[in-house]
């Protein structure tokens, strides 16, 4: 068989080593065909490094110091007789400005290791990548389910015509899923711990 000019099989076999030819000179992450590799990793490395920290250390303070603070006798002075609505009303518009934090923080990490994937030519471990995956998960279930929902138990709980019993059946409510977001909250702040030390200790290879 003749294809423009020349028989087949040398047209595959040209063509095989001309691929084979471009990947090895112009793969992402290869000196030769990139000169500015190592000013791309080094970004990659500081992006990874600076987002997990601010996805850390947000989750840290959120959890041992801007939480509590909001149910403090120090803001229960503040506020005074409006201290158990508007402690939670505060505690609300915090958790919301969390959750969305988490997720960008979790989309920028997911970007993160991908990029690391083409430049240092790994595929991503899949306990990393799951362990993303779900903290990415729960902030959006967190975020889009869980806060509206512990928002609303909230207003009905210190309604002024809210029924007693409907009062304290949205107590209980609010305290169950408190409590089981609290739980998750800790869960994610202990598997981003693990996450800093894999962010810590990169990759030391390019392919």
């Amino acid at each position: 068989m003749i294809l423009f000019g020349l028989p087949f099989a040398r047209v595959v076999n040209s063509t095989a080593e001309s691929c084979r030819n471009f990947d090895r000179h112009s793969a992402l992450g290869i000196p030769a065909g990139f000169p500015y590799r190592p000013s791309v990793i080094g970004f990659l490395r500081c992006l990874g490094v600076l987002n997990v920290a601010i996805w850390f250390g947000s989750a840290f303070f959120f959890t041992f110091a801007a939480g509590p603070a909001v149910f403090s006798q120090d803001m229960k002075q503040v506020l005074g007789q409006g201290f158990p609505y508007y402690s939670g009303a505060i505690a609300q518009v915090l958790i919301s400005r969390y959750f969305t934090l988490q997720q960008i923080c979790a989309v920028i990490a997911l970007i993160h290791i991908f990029a690391e994937q083409l430049y240092f030519g790994r595929t991503p471990r899949k306990r990393w990548l799951g362990l993303l995956l779900t903290m990415l998960a729960l902030s959006l279930v967190g975020g889009f389910w869980l806060q509206p929902r512990l928002r609303e138990l909230h207003t009905l709980r210190h309604a002024q015509n809210t029924k007693p019993e409907i009062r304290e059946q949205a107590t209980q409510t609010f305290r169950l899923w408190h409590g089981i977001s609290q739980v998750v909250n800790l869960c994610v702040l202990g598997g981003l711990g693990f996450y800093v030390c894999r962010v810590a200790v990169p990759p030391n290879s390019t392919r």
